[in-house]
């Protein structure tokens, strides 16, 4: 007899953690190190203040006693508006619950980064999370908790308050089984390029070991904060429609349209009912669902709906990555190429390329950083869309780049729908909008890169022969200046671009002197004649 349960959320994930990034204990640690930081940065960004952001990895026994994996604390705290004390144990105890769940940009998509974090933590060490959280500065909020795997619920053990001494934001504190000596680099790496986008936030990172690597910011600007937005007709499906319908309290298709779809004003709305063949003035609460099908239908076919805006969006910028580029690559060269908006299935999205040439961090040849709504992805590189695009559509030869050149290309795709392939969002699929955007935006930082390297390559060219020049024309003043029985020089240093009224001595003996007027016996040295140039010799 075949037997037929359910599970909760938690339990699924508890079951196949893998899909969330926590595959082994190296990997484990760096997933719960980004899931909790990137939650720190986009609170404190929504709120409109500087990140600092501080994170500090604590063995829970001696190495030589335990090596790796092991376990560890990790606390990760922040300077963010904090969060509402009765939402605390859902917020992190409860999974696909939070606050991701709407059309806007932001670095989680899922809600179920933290929580899987804490989960992680629970089943690997079966130690409680403390969760400390202050909204106004005065008091601040502590609770011990676990997660109630079977029914997907918080289960406090502790909670009490204290004084918060002015300081806003949260911190998570939980134990963690671990392995830092695999998980070190990446964990480095994931700060670096974290600077590199986010430069307007000091980070710090305190390792096992108790040292202390600070990342300054450059910048005070920030990214502009996106948005609750819409959605737009071209990313509505049967389902979704009829969701929209059953909350709505319109009495017409028309006023429908206006208030529940992006960008629909009174005038597309009744051309769109048009197109469809659908009569305004009928209520959506009585359509049918053969109605429902031919709605939808239409919305995908109607071709005068408005592109979405970019208000939902927040892309780096240009000057605030530019400053990034430039204080953790220190390249030769540097530029940024922002691509217009645009969108893909009704999701809005927008590129952003930077380049780096000559850059003194890095190795010879080509390194990619990419980003997806401000997160470094350090995996599975070769399976991204950019990875594609540099190594299989761009030809290289044609924007003049020396083979081995330090150069680094950084991607970034900014939208309220990042197309990853996995949950644990750690590469881009290759849809055709995006894959056009790239490319455009490679293509002309190339483009850029291929001007600039064109002009050295003639300032070089120039500095060479002004090299030549220099070595030459003394020796020519010199065998003037004793052909015509002077012991003044001709003032030459202007011919090779040099400063400063005095010229050069040129042998011993030979005295120094202003540069001649014209008509003046030194100026005629030029002027010797052919034929005492032949006795000379």
């Amino acid at each position: 007899m075949v037997t037929y349960t359910e599970i909760s959320p938690s339990e699924f994930f508890y079951r196949n953690r893998d899909l969330a990034g926590f595959t082994n204990p190296a990997r484990a640690l760096y997933m719960a190190v980004r899931e909790l930081v990137e939650n720190s940065l986009d609170a404190t960004e929504l709120a409109g203040s500087l990140p600092e952001i501080y994170v500090r990895i604590i063995p829970e026994s001696n190495a030589n006693d335990s090596p790796d994996p092991r376990a560890y604390r990790l606390s990760v705290s922040d300077n963010g508006p904090g969060v509402e004390p009765n939402q605390v144990p859902s917020a992190f105890g409860k999974v696909f619950y939070g606050s991701k769940y709407i059309l806007r940009q932001s670095r989680g998509m899922f809600g179920l980064g933290g929580t899987m974090t804490i989960l992680y933590g629970q089943i690997t060490t079966n130690k409680p999370v403390r969760i400390t959280t202050s909204q106004d500065g005065k008091t601040k909020y502590s609770f011990e908790m676990l997660i109630d795997i079977a029914e997907n619920k918080p289960v406090v053990l502790r909670r009490d308050s204290s004084d918060a001494g002015g300081q806003t934001g949260t911190r998570v504190d939980l134990t963690l089984e671990g392995d830092y000596l695999r998980a070190s680099q990446k964990i480095t790496d994931y700060f670096r390029q974290t600077a590199l986008v986010a430069s307007y936030a000091n980070l710090t990172f305190v390792d096992p070991q108790g040292q202390i690597t600070f990342f300054e910011r450059a910048t005070t600007s920030m990214p502009v904060a996106p948005k609750e937005t819409l959605p737009h007709p071209y990313g509505i499906d049967v389902e979704a429609f009829k969701r929209i319908v059953k909350s709505s309290e319109e009495d017409n298709l028309e006023d429908f349209m206006v208030k529940h779809f992006h960008r629909v004003g009174e005038r597309i709305a009744s051309k769109f009912l048009a197109f469809a063949g659908i009569d305004g003035s009928l209520s959506p609460n009585r359509l049918s669902n053969q109605q429902v099908v031919s709605i939808v239908d239409a919305l995908q076919r109607y071709p005068d709906f408005l592109q979405p805006d970019a208000s939902c969006l927040s892309p780096v910028g240009e000057e605030i990555l530019q400053v990034g580029i430039n204080k953790e690559l220190q390249p030769e060269f540097s530029t940024v190429v922002a691509r217009p908006p645009s969108s893909y299935s009704g999701f809005p999205f927008l590129v952003e390329v930077g380049l780096a040439y000559g850059a003194k961090t890095l190795q010879p040849g080509m390194k990619l950083f990419r980003f997806a709504n401000r997160i470094p992805l350090l995996y599975d590189e070769s399976s991204d869309v950019s990875f594609k695009l540099l190594n299989e559509e761009i030809d290289w030869k044609r924007y003049h780049v020396p083979q081995d050149a330090p150069v680094a290309i950084i991607t970034h795709i900014a939208s309220t729908k990042i197309p990853y392939k996995t949950v644990g969002k750690e590469y881009i699929a290759d849809r055709p909008e995006i894959e056009r955007e790239l490319r455009n935006a490679i293509r002309e930082a190339l483009r850029r890169l291929s001007i600039y390297l064109s002009r050295k390559g003639n300032m070089e060219a120039v500095q060479r022969k002004m090299n030549i020049y220099g070595k030459y024309l003394p020796l020519i003043a010199r065998f003037a200046t004793d052909l015509a029985g002077h012991k003044r020089t001709p003032h030459y240093r202007k011919l090779i671009g040099e400063e400063g009224g005095e010229v050069e001595v040129v042998a011993e003996g030979i005295e120094e002197a202003p540069n001649p007027e014209p008509g003046s016996e030194g100026q005629q040295v030029i002027g010797i004649e052919q034929s005492k140039i032949e006795d000379y010799r």
